[in-house]
């Protein structure tokens, strides 16, 4: 059974101490392909460190995350169609828009996002989205974004049925992560009527772990607990929904 980790930050500082025994656990816990999403410039050498120490596993997105939009965002921008034009990227993220922690940058967001859906076109790639307390926001510039070349996932979804189908509806795969074996998740209540042809697996790992980790620093490994509460929403094997959704990131991501 093949499992694969869409979207895992395991190039950050929590992972620094321990990152080999971590991807060894993975690799036991049937998760054999890792997707990487970019922060911002300043992760692109640890990023390509966690690249050549697993060429076979790990697979490399570029952009800049929206919590780091900041004055110098052109800049980062910058950076982005440098390391795009460079080669070896498999998608454009984490982008979108998050206005949980801070508005005053909304409008920069806006535009960052807008900007990098351009560079994923021009380069054949898929967008990987972060939406946090934005779904109007990023629904709106989908709506004038959409047509060909505009494929992805969004990452961590946790809207409504209603906002999943319209998700999908832009080209998006839906990103499932620990959020699904929450009690307050949601997303577990009505998940069974989205079918898995539009599903990929994902940990957000450090992030989000899933029950029974909740509150501890999640890991790919843990994409089992998650996978485990998917069979139970579908009634379907385990085997099948792994076989299924890797699949899925294969036409995503294309390796």
């Amino acid at each position: 059974m093949t499992l694969t980790d869409t979207h895992t930050h395991m190039y950050v500082e929590e992972f620094r101490e321990d990152r080999d025994a971590v991807m060894q656990r993975a690799l036991e816990a049937g998760v054999e392909r890792f997707f990487i999403p970019a922060i911002d410039s300043t992760y692109t050498r640890s990023m390509r460190e966690l690249r050549e120490a697993f060429p076979d596993r790990v697979f490399l997105m570029s952009g800049l995350h929206p919590t780091h939009v900041k004055e110098d965002y052109e800049q980062e921008l910058e950076h982005v169609r440098t390391q795009l034009a460079q080669g070896g990227y498999v998608a454009v993220g984490e982008i979108g828009m998050d206005l949980y922690w801070d508005t005053a940058f909304r409008e920069q967001q806006e535009d960052a996002f807008r900007q990098q859906i351009g560079m994923a076109r021009g380069h054949g790639l898929p967008i990987v989205i972060h939406c946090r307390e934005a779904f109007d926001e990023i629904f709106e510039v989908l709506e004038s974004e959409k047509g060909p070349g505009l494929f992805g996932i969004f990452h961590c979804f946790t809207g409504t049925l209603e906002q999943a189908h319209r998700a999908i509806s832009y080209g998006m795969k839906l990103g499932i992560g620990g959020v699904v074996t929450f009690k307050n998740g949601k997303i577990d209540t009505f998940l069974e009527q989205i079918p898995l042809e539009h599903i990929v697996l994902e940990t957000d790992a450090p992030y989000l772990a899933p029950v029974p980790r909740r509150g501890k620093r999640n890991e790919p490994a843990y994409l089992r607990y998650v996978l485990a509460r998917l069979s139970e929403i579908y009634g379907l094997p385990e085997a099948e929904i792994a076989a299924i959704t890797t699949e899925n990131s294969k036409a995503v991501f294309g390796v």
